[in-house]
């Protein structure tokens, strides 16, 4: 993503000087695509020059896209070098690693910037509008389910992403997106989380309740892959073939790995009750083992209740298709007032990865002069914090059975930048109501 728009739009604001990986198959993949690009091929280090890198290239910005649990590695190593940094989600896996980022943050004076690209969809923005609109007045609790079906959601098992040490479990890796959301929708602080996870589906039981004899080391290999509906054939799709079969032989990384193994040891199926600064409650589910892709939302406030939903298109990491993509006709967004009828509310849409919100972001990254934003979609070191550390508090009530406070996680948190919300000490009007005899 990030090559495709430096090489592509905003070739005139950015130039990639130079790219740092562990494969030197990925690192000649990467200068090949530059290339057919029309650009020239960065400079290559290994991940052991990280340093030298920054000596001989003298970025602005350092893009970190590693393996989560290694981003709060490359974030201070970069801002001591005197760089800002750009890192995916989530910032970092665990309140150690937090602490080292924020630290490092009130140190150097260096800008950390976490790519939350959900925030810049448009119907997921719409969203921000209307309750910054006060449409439903203040928020008294939110309800609120994440489904990943069995394409995207078995993907996090077979990869990497299926050992908590590398990236702290679903509610860390994937739940971020959603805890930020939220905490962005309601511009509130995240304060007690209560937690309940288990891992039931992607197991060898359930393999051989699906009439398999068992697990298998990777679906290359496995000698029931006709008989397996999760098989995953890498050579079939290119970008697959290229970024991971064909460069195997450097690392020994399989990205086709089994989703019935018994070393997973990562949830599938998640519940999170938390309380907010506000008053307000959210209580959420992630399920990784879904018949659909997408979520469901409802606000319920002062004055209504705002429902909205998203169905997103079947998708793996890494192939040749849009990730994130919005299903036709996929988007839902309605107002109940708490008198009167419902109203449809028409969706504002986008183009592109992640339901148009790739576009709009690299936009906001990129553009030297970026328009300012009223929804205040860019996020920080403390947005980042905020959070993975709502995750990392249901990761610790999933082993202790008892609540977490938030900010009892790290030191130095502080309110991250919010658009205005609506006061909430005003007083609430009530739509009057219409009596009929009978």
């Amino acid at each position: 993503m990030f090559q495709d728009a430096i090489w592509g739009p905003h070739k005139a604001h950015a130039e990639l000087v130079g790219i740092c990986d562990k494969n030197p198959g990925r690192l000649a993949f990467t200068r090949g695509r530059a290339q057919q690009a029309g650009a020239a091929p960065p400079p290559a280090y290994a991940h052991g020059d990280f340093e030298r890198m920054i000596r001989e290239t003298r970025p602005h910005t350092v893009i970190v896209t590693t393996v989560d649990s290694t981003h709060d590695d490359y974030i201070v190593r970069a801002m001591e070098a005197g760089c800002d940094v750009v890192t995916e989600k989530p910032m970092t896996t665990t309140p150690a690693k937090a602490q080292r980022i924020l630290d490092a943050k009130r140190r150097t004076g260096r800008n950390v910037r976490v790519t939350f690209n959900y925030r810049y969809t448009p119907p997921r923005t719409q969203v921000k509008e209307l309750l910054m609109n006060n449409e439903i007045g203040d928020i008294l609790s939110i309800d609120f389910n994440w489904l990943l079906n069995t394409n995207h959601g078995a993907d996090y098992f077979r990869r990497w992403h299926s050992r908590k040490a590398s990236s702290g479990g679903l509610m860390v890796h994937k739940a971020t997106h959603h805890f930020d959301l939220v905490n962005w929708w309601l511009g509130a602080l995240p304060e007690t989380v209560w937690a309940y996870g288990k891992r039931e589906f992607y197991t060898p039981v359930m393999a051989r309740r699906l009439g398999l004899q068992s697990h298998h080391e990777r679906c290359l290999t496995c000698p029931e892959k006709h008989e397996c509906s999760f098989y995953l054939d890498l050579a079939a799709d290119p970008s697959l073939k290229a970024l991971y079969l064909d460069n195997e032989k450097h690392d020994g990384y399989f990205r086709d790995q089994c989703v019935w193994r018994p070393e997973i040891d990562i949830e599938d199926t998640m519940n999170v009750i938390v309380k907010y600064d506000t008053g307000a409650t959210l209580s959420y589910s992630l399920n990784a083992c879904n018949a659909w892709e997408g979520y469901t939302i409802a606000f319920n406030g002062t004055k209504g209740r705002l429902e909205h939903g998203i169905v997103e298109k079947v998708y793996v990491a890494g192939a040749d298709e849009e990730q994130g993509a919005i299903a036709e006709g996929g988007i839902t967004t309605r107002i109940f007032p708490l008198r009167g009828p419902a109203r449809e509310i028409t969706p504002w849409t986008g183009t592109g990865g992640h339901g148009g919100g790739d576009v709009v972001m690299l936009d906001d990254i990129f553009l030297p002069n970026a328009p300012k934003d009223k929804y205040l979609r860019a996020s920080d070191e403390q947005a980042g914090a905020w959070s993975m550390l709502v995750g990392a508090a249901a990761n610790r009530c999933f082993e202790t059975g008892q609540p977490v406070r938030v900010a009892e996680l790290v030191k130095g948190l502080r309110r991250p930048p919010a658009a205005p919300m609506p006061d909430r000490r005003q007083s609430v009007p009530m739509p009057p109501r219409t009596l009929r005899r009978t």
